[in-house]
This record gives structure tokens, sequence and C-alpha cells, in this order.
């Protein structure tokens, strides 16, 4: 999969199969019902399409599906962050720290953890 743009309800859905999976539909269903508010109509629409899309496998299992993410988080995660400095900050993190440090978004152990962060690509990479 090239790049990967996933819709709100995709997140959710993903979210759910990334905890726990294989999951069948009526899990699906039943966790998003209480999650998200969703009928299940809605649910079995979003996997349809996300099946066509390639973000979920489906293995058919005796009468239902099973569905499984054919994306991993940090992959979906890496190119919505990658997506969102594109748009918002013209792919520039140092703009983004600096308007969340200006308008004080960042606690104290924020700034701790980004500052480790920093010594540790210093060092040679970070884990």
């Amino acid at each position: 999969m090239d790049e990967i743009k996933l819709s709100a309800s995709e997140w959710n859905v993903l979210n759910c199969l990334w905890r726990d999976s294989p999951r069948t539909v009526m899990q699906l269903v039943a966790e998003l019902e209480q999650a998200v508010g969703w009928a299940k109509s809605t649910t079995i629409t979003t996997l349809r399409r996300m099946e066509e899309k390639g973000l979920v496998r489906v293995e058919q299992t005796g009468r239902g599906k099973s569905y499984t993410p054919a994306v991993e988080r940090e992959q979906a995660a890496t190119a919505e962050t990658h997506s969102f400095l594109d748009r918002v900050y013209q792919g520039s993190v140092g703009l983004m720290m600096s308007a969340m440090a200006r308008r004080q978004e960042l606690s104290a152990d924020e700034v701790a953890q980004l500052r480790a962060i920093l010594d540790q690509i210093d060092e040679g990479g970070v884990q």
C-alpha cells in the first residue's frame, strides 16, 4: 500500500482491530455501537469499503467473516503525521513545536520527553 489516507471512520475500525484481532463482524458491530454509536449497517458498509481499499483483510469463517488490519498502526500514524504537518505547517516540525510552545501547550513532562528524544537522536538514533 503506497499512501495511507484514513477517514475518521476507518480510524475507529482499525483502532478496534489493532487492540484485538481477528474480530467478527458482530464483535465489531457491538464495539463500534458502544464506542461511537454506529448502527450495524454503518459498520458493515465501512468494513466493505475498507476491504476494497485494502485496509483490512477478510477471512471467511463458517457463515461469518473475520477481519484483521492490513496496515500497521505505526504505518498509519506516520502517514497521518506527515499529512498533518504538510497541510498545517508546510511539513515543518519546528513550526509546529514553535506554535505549541508559544501557546504554552506543552507540559513540563512533554518538554522533558522531547529533550530526551533529541538527546537520543544526537547519540545516534531513537529506539
